[in-house]
């Protein structure tokens, strides 16, 4: 059999790389590694599996993508779904005002909301959405991997969380509304508690952390995520992939003291999502770090 030049069997490799590949061979691997540490805008292509989901043409909620057809976001997002026709998602954009060569819209062909979900700061604030066509892979789209029930994501480690929410309680992000991004480490879900816990207004029904949720941030509060941020990822580096270890729920305001960000577990929804998307590959982590 004849040989391949290597740099043809390269280029091959790299077409079969953007465009045939499956979720579970390209997931949770930017192709853009110019990585700014500490920054706020992110840079083009750095989380290629944010998304925008939008309703009348304006952006409402974030998401993740997580196969070519299926976008990962909260419940609390779609309260009223039955008008599938006025949803669309954003892929592959960096900033929402003139999102540019990279970015496509795909149409919503359903939405499924986890049916444990009760209301906002419930448990099981997750939802899966179905768009009409598979996306094509691209460097500036791509999924995040999802963490198999076995990962820990442990107390200290940093993550990252993105959206295009507002950088306050009282702010709009200016345009052209750019992605932000900030790390914040995973905080124990008993200090968690503990923090809800104090100057809790009088009559104020406690928020307690529960077993799907975990918290990330930081006591004095100041860095958060915020209106509009809602079902996007928390993702953190595990091995050489990114796994998304939360999605944004709820949190008492933006950025107060003592009230960090409190987000899903992706892992105690593994059989939910499982359930909707058979065909998904799940990733763990062994001990040497490598994906299995």
């Amino acid at each position: 059999m004849r040989r391949l030049p290597a740099m043809t069997l390269l280029l091959l490799l790299l077409r079969f790389g953007t465009e045939g590949a499956k979720a579970s061979n390209v997931c949770g691997h930017p192709r853009m590694l110019n990585r700014m540490v500490g920054g706020k805008d992110a840079l083009e292509g750095e989380w290629p599996w944010q998304v925008s989901i939008q309703r009348n043409g304006s952006h409402f909620c974030g998401g993740s993508l997580i196969t070519e057809r299926w976008v990962l976001t909260a419940a609390h997002c779609f309260s009223n779904a039955s008008e599938k026709s006025l949803y669309r998602v954003l892929l592959g954009a960096r900033q929402l005002v003139k999102p540019g060569p990279h970015a496509t819209y795909a149409r919503v062909k359903r939405v499924e909301s986890n049916p444990l979900y009760e209301g906002m700061a419930s448990s099981a604030d997750v939802a899966l959405v179905e768009l009409e066509a598979p996306v094509t892979f691209t460097n500036y789209i791509l999924p995040v991997c999802m963490p198999d029930p076995s990962v820990i994501f442990e107390t200290g480690m940093e993550c990252w969380v993105t959206g295009w929410g507002s950088p306050s309680e009282q702010e709009r992000l200016p345009n052209p509304r750019v992605l932000q991004k900030l790390a914040v480490p995973i905080i124990d879900t008993h200090k968690c508690n503990m923090l809800y816990s104090k100057d809790a207004e009088s009559g104020f029904q406690l928020k307690t952390i529960k077993e799907d949720m975990l918290c990330a941030g930081f006591a004095e509060g100041k860095k958060d995520a915020c209106k509009g941020d809602s079902g996007g990822p928390l993702v953190c580096l595990k091995g050489q992939s990114w796994l998304q270890a939360g999605v944004i729920s709820w949190g008492e305001g933006c950025a107060r003291r003592n009230r960090p960000g409190v987000y899903i577990r992706v892992t105690s929804h593994y059989n939910w999502i499982h359930r909707i998307i058979p065909e998904l590959q799940f990733q763990h982590t062994s001990s040497d770090g490598q994906k299995r």
